[in-house]
């Protein structure tokens, strides 16, 4: 499992010029799925990514996490994370999983997260999305499983 992380000031994803997920301050998260994920991947990055102390204290020092400003997190399925551009010219996605898979384990891996007290906006699995956002920082992540 790979998620690449922004903390942001405001993000939102729409489909079809439809707003379907947005959010305030908090982290905006690019999720992609491998074949060989399990669950315990899912549990793994969900805990990692909330006590991850990337926001600022009064001193201006990351030593808070999103669960301690009570943040908001915008996830969005993306499966090029897995594209490997190697050789030729065309990414080769064959280390993604198969949509079946990868939206089981990201529908659990969202829940993980609101099981957590986080609110969680999504965009929708498997459409073609335009994602806004403001990163505050830049602060831009990237967290693995593996």
């Amino acid at each position: 499992m790979k998620v690449v992380l922004q903390r942001t000031k405001k993000s939102s994803v729409s489909v079809n010029g439809e707003i379907v997920g947005q959010i305030e301050s908090g982290l905006t998260l690019l999720v992609g799925i491998t074949h060989e994920d399990k669950s315990e991947d899912v549990t793994y990055v969900a805990d990692k990514i909330i006590n991850l102390r990337i926001f600022e204290d009064v001193d201006g020092k990351m030593n808070h996490s999103l669960l301690d400003v009570r943040g908001q997190i915008l996830s969005i399925s993306q499966f090029t994370l897995y594209g490997d551009c190697k050789k030729g010219r065309r990414p080769n996605f064959m280390n993604a999983a198969k949509p079946d898979l990868a939206k089981e384990l990201y529908d659990q891996f969202n829940d993980e997260l609101r099981s957590k007290g986080i609110d969680v906006q999504t965009g929708e699995f498997g459409a073609m999305m335009e994602v806004s956002l403001v990163n505050d920082g830049p602060v831009t992540l990237i967290v693995e499983s593996r």
